[in-house]
């Protein structure tokens, strides 16, 4: 227990989390108190109803857990004690910056200002009462806000960045178990504990060792189905959409992001941003159909596993998608703004977990019997990895209930396929 220890708090996913003096200062901060009102998985309440869990006890549940990977022998030996509670600190930070229904405001953040919710995180760290409480107990401020983004690269140690900001961070690892325990979406038993206690540092990067391939094969698994079956879930990702382009409507008329200060900032969250959409004409009939569960239908959908010029072109380049809208439009005879292209990567319906299905590499080893760490790559000894590690993309095609069988008919024709209205009955 630390000297300075204040008390618990009970977690229904980690169990008692002790917190110390500080931290608890912190956690009672203005900032931190606001993350209470961002919802984890804005959406996911269409689909699932318990999935109303928030930004806050995700952020308590990431400081957590960064403290379990900073008391790891194998990491502790290459960090100091003030390394170690700033590994805290800038877990608990991580996602101060969110706007109202988090990851769905990235996308006037970036349109209108080019800033991303880890521009937003550094610079409230920075100017807002985090300033001053953080340098009251001897920290940089400016060093928490990189850290907390993955941005801080400190001379021989990545592995510091990498704790919150890699394919294996405290990030995933709390948010990958909590969010499918509020959904009830749990698609096999990740042991992140065993993880945590695999991670060693190989040069001065976050590493895996093999000894635990079946809990990181598991974390793998875990993350596919819970893009499928949670994040790019198509009722839930309809919710995202109609929530998107209402602030997008509303935008010029309430200002979202026109925000001059902190303190302006952090006066938008799920609540407020809510009860502005909805008594704003532009956006009302959107709030007003979300409210009544009336949603956007899917009328075309389309998984595949495999790059090519036309998909690549459809995923990267707006043009195209436009075109496609109209085509489509035009063919099922609609309004082009009744027909909506969805894919996990468009900024305008931003996606933050497509992260999860781009290939990627994390770095492991096997140890000798002399303790030498031995680099491989996990695609040479793990069959699993090497599928799961690579390209799957999710094309779907939006509109309202009364055009979704000639939207559906004409997505069909125009990029092959069957209709989904002939697939899916719901």
């Amino acid at each position: 227990m630390p000297a300075n220890h204040w008390g618990e708090i009970k977690d229904p996913v980690h169990g008692y989390v002790y917190i110390t003096e500080e931290e608890k200062e912190i956690i009672d901060s203005y900032p931190v108190q606001r993350l209470r009102r961002l919802r984890q998985l804005a959406g996911a309440e269409y689909v699932y109803p318990g999935a109303n869990h928030t930004r806050f006890e995700h952020s308590v549940g990431v400081m957590y857990l960064a403290g379990k990977v900073a008391e790891n022998p194998n990491i502790s030996q290459y960090t100091n004690q003030e390394e170690k509670e700033m590994i805290k600190i800038a877990a608990l930070l991580h996602d101060v910056g969110h706007g109202p229904f988090s990851h769905v405001f990235e996308h006037l953040l970036d349109k209108e200002l080019g800033k991303t919710h880890e521009d937003m995180t550094c610079w409230l760290i920075t100017n807002s009462e985090l300033k001053d409480i953080i340098k009251k107990f001897g920290y940089n401020p400016e060093e928490i806000g990189k850290l907390a983004v993955g941005r801080l690269h400190k001379p021989q140690k990545a592995f510091l960045d990498q704790i919150i900001s890699s394919s294996v961070d405290v990030d995933k690892l709390d948010f990958v178990i909590r969010d499918t325990y509020h959904t009830g979406a749990e698609y096999g038993f990740v042991d992140i504990f065993r993880l945590i206690h695999a991670l060693d540092v190989l040069g001065e990067n976050l590493a895996v060792d093999l000894g635990a391939l079946s809990a990181l094969e598991s974390f793998i698994i875990a993350r596919i189905e819970s893009f499928k079956s949670i994040y790019f879930h198509r009722v839930g990702r309809a919710a995202q959409i109609m929530l998107a382009m209402a602030m997008e409507k509303a935008n010029q008329e309430l200002g979202l992001t026109q925000f001059k200060s902190p303190e302006e900032y952090l006066s938008m969250d799920d609540y407020t941003v809510w009860t502005q959409l909805k008594n704003c004409r532009k956006s009302s009939e959107i709030i007003k159909n979300l409210k009544r569960r009336k949603m956007l239908k899917c009328a075309y959908e389309w998984t595949f596993y495999e790059k090519d010029v036309k998909i690549s072109n459809i995923f990267s380049k707006e043009a195209h998608r436009r075109q496609l809208q109209i085509d489509i439009a035009k063919k099922a005879g609609v309004e082009t703004e009744a027909v909506i292209i969805d894919v996990p990567t468009v900024p305008s319906v931003p996606y933050h977990h497509s992260v999860l299905m781009e290939p990627m590499e994390i770095p492991a080893f096997y140890k000798t019997r002399e303790g030498e760490k031995v680099p491989q790559h996990l695609s040479d000894i793990s069959k699993i990895f090497e599928v799961l590690k690579g390209f799957i993309n999710i094309l779907r095609v939006y509109t309202n209930a009364e055009n979704r069988e000639k939207v559906s008919a004409a997505a069909a024709k125009i990029l092959g396929g069957t209709p989904t209205t002939a697939r899916i009955s719901y």
